[in-house]
């Protein structure tokens, strides 16, 4: 994206704060223009341990960028306040001390606020806000009055967006408000609205196939599949490259670094947990009334980030459980990335709950919502494609499809029996709502597959998606009205 800026629209100088010591040292190493400053996040987190704290600095810090304090930056952080990542989910346990977070964000927020100041960035481009440092980043450049925009895919097929506010999708809904005034203000987008929705309802589709019950191994066969002949001198070769790529990392102190032992260990406990099997926990779907609630990966942005209060979902499923008419039935449905990550436990406090039953993660999404009367959602995918096929949804988190007056999003829990009342009662269906959500979508968003460039190929290929990366530049460049200095 650097590149492109820098070629097509003459931007030339450029600075940049990474996570990870792989983008430092390529960052570093490349040729196509100098950077006036890196900064790297594991540096900077190591000086933590020598760091005084200093309350009055924090202090100070909480009421220049609290939210409204500070916690918001630590809760979002999966290593730092749960030690998630280091070790697989369900783990909880800090591996700092509250002493240590505050120094923690003390350091990061010393160097970030520093570094803003010394180089004066004209705009900042962010694709995750996942822990302190992402999200002191985004907080210290918006306070600067640092134009600011945070990636987000759009939910439609394989095409992203941006926006300058991480709550909501902000120039979508600004197109979708005129829209809502004006239907005729943008044709061509509405033509793709409907052709959208048409092949949708016609052949529902996941938005991420690499998440779906057919691609994800949902059963012992293909979670053990590593064992057959063919595959166990490549399990070897794994393992072993594991221990040697840690023993010989010469950063392997760095605090992202995941220890083997550790590793193995939670793959062992998942192994046995699939091996043991949750198959006499799933409940028969049934011709009855209910309302579906569908279980979220994690740890994950969508709700540490977008529903911070909201991420017990057993809590959640509680209180939703409690909110349905007495007939009612909720089904719980497993996400499938998280087939073997949660215990037995889990699924059994789950069934003590007397209206839940809990759903095989095999079954289809969209059956599941078709014949449901109503889904309550965190910030899920499925909501919003039980609103592409007409029913009525309630949601806990900040979600850009919140924006639609048909969705209904519970800001008080105790609110919740008689949202749900007034969604089964009192729903009313908006075509042309949808229809300009998702037109406002098609005009602030690019087709760029940045699951497909970033988490299946690494990276590693971005020349041959040159074209697509292209038009989300030129997306990016509208925004700060810079024009072509060449054609590429």
């Amino acid at each position: 994206m650097a590149v492109l800026l820098k070629e097509k629209y003459g931007v030339n100088q450029f600075c940049a704060y990474t996570d990870l010591r792989s983008s430092f040292e390529f960052l570093q190493s490349q040729k196509d223009f100098e950077y006036s400053d890196i900064l790297l996040d594991q540096d900077i987190h190591k000086t933590y341990a020598n760091e005084p704290l200093d309350v009055g600095y924090l202090n100070q810090l909480e009421k220049e960028y609290g939210l409204p304090n500070l916690w918001p930056y630590i809760e979002n952080d999966r290593i730092v306040r749960y030690g998630l990542f280091l070790r697989e989910y369900p783990h909880d346990t800090p591996p700092y001390t509250h002493k240590e977070m505050m120094r923690v964000v003390q350091v990061k927020a010393k160097a970030i606020i520093k570094f803003f100041k010394e180089e004066k960035p004209d705009f900042l481009i962010i694709s995750v806000l996942a822990d302190i440092s992402t999200m002191l980043v985004y907080q210290v450049a918006k306070k600067m009055g640092v134009k600011t925009f945070f990636i987000q895919t759009a939910r439609i097929g394989p095409r992203y967006t941006i926006t300058e506010e991480y709550g909501t999708l902000s120039y979508v809904e600004k197109i979708f408000e005129e829209l809502q005034t004006n239907e005729n203000a943008y044709p061509k987008e509405l033509d793709l609205a409907k052709n959208f929705l048409n092949q949708f309802r016609d052949n529902p589709q996941p938005h991420s196939k690499k998440d779906s019950p057919k691609e994800r191994p949902i059963n012992r066969k293909k979670q053990f599949s590593f064992l057959l002949p063919q595959n166990i001198f490549t399990s070897i070769r794994w393992a072993v490259k594991i221990w040697t790529d840690y023993i010989f990392n010469p950063h392997r102190d760095d605090y992202i670094v995941v220890k083997p032992w550790h590793y193995f260990w939670d793959r062992l406990k998942r192994k046995v947990r699939i091996l043991i099997g949750f198959e006499d926990l799933y409940d028969a779907v049934t011709e009855e009334d209910y309302a579906l609630f569908p279980l979220q990966l994690e740890p994950e942005m969508s709700h540490t980030l977008f529903a911070p209060f909201y991420n017990d979902q057993l809590w959640v499923i509680k209180q939703t459980a409690r909110s349905l008419p007495i007939h009612f039935k909720l089904y719980v449905k497993e996400h499938p990335a998280m087939f073997g990550y949660r215990t037995r436990a889990f699924y059994k406090q789950l069934k003590k709950i007397p209206n839940v039953k809990l759903i095989h993660p095999e079954t289809s999404n969209f059956e599941l919502i078709k014949n449901s009367k109503l889904i309550v959602a965190i910030t899920s995918t499925a909501a919003w494609e039980g609103v592409l096929l007409k029913k009525p949804v309630i949601t806990f988190g900040n979600v850009f499809y919140n924006a639609m007056p048909m969705v209904k999003k519970c800001v008080a829990i105790e609110t919740l029996p008689e949202i749900v009342k007034s969604q089964l009662e009192n729903f009313k269906y908006d075509e042309q709502a949808l229809l300009n959500l998702i037109a406002a979508i098609y005009k602030e968003s690019t087709e760029l597959d940045l699951a497909q460039i970033w988490d299946v190929e690494g990276g590693g290929q971005m020349e041959k998606h040159e074209k697509e990366i292209s038009f989300f530049i030129d997306l990016i460049a509208s925004k700060l009205y810079l024009k072509p200095t060449t054609t590429i």
